[in-house]
């Protein structure tokens, strides 16, 4: 589930937190992500940091650091982001297990997919499931 298969990831959704350290150990432990790399300021806020699901990326830093993505950041609501796995049925038991608050259960959608949905610790919507569209280029 967790790790790369390779390659690079075209786009990467980039969240800020304000502890973004508990972020990470929530993406890691309970949603299964990688860490790559992660990046510490002086005062050991986090700069940058990128995980990794698949063959997909995951930017995340802390909220109040400075800097023109920060101000643009600023005051921004809770994103949703969409995630490709294998075995929803064992990743959600795995987010339960690390006490995600889980928003829908496991559900079979009338286009094939199978997905659940979890709150993270500050407030952005991420969906798990088995849809993976090809995308033609």
């Amino acid at each position: 589930m967790a790790g790369t298969s390779g390659g690079r990831p075209s786009i990467y959704p980039t969240l800020l937190y304000a502890d973004a350290k508990a972020a990470i150990r929530q993406l890691t432990e309970a949603f299964g992500f990688m860490e790559l790399s992660v990046y510490e300021g002086e005062d050991g806020s986090v700069m940058h940091a990128e995980l990794v699901q698949g063959n997909g990326a995951v930017m995340v830093g802390s909220k109040g650091r400075g800097g023109v993505f920060d101000t643009a950041m600023k005051g921004a609501g809770p994103v949703g982001v969409y995630v490709v796995v294998d075995d929803v049925d064992a990743h959600h038991q795995r987010a339960v297990e690390h006490g995600a608050e889980i928003v829908m259960p496991p559900t079979d959608q009338d286009y094939g997919s199978r997905d659940y949905m979890a709150r993270d610790t500050e407030g952005n919507i991420w969906s798990f499931g088995t849809y993976a569209p090809e995308i033609q280029g």
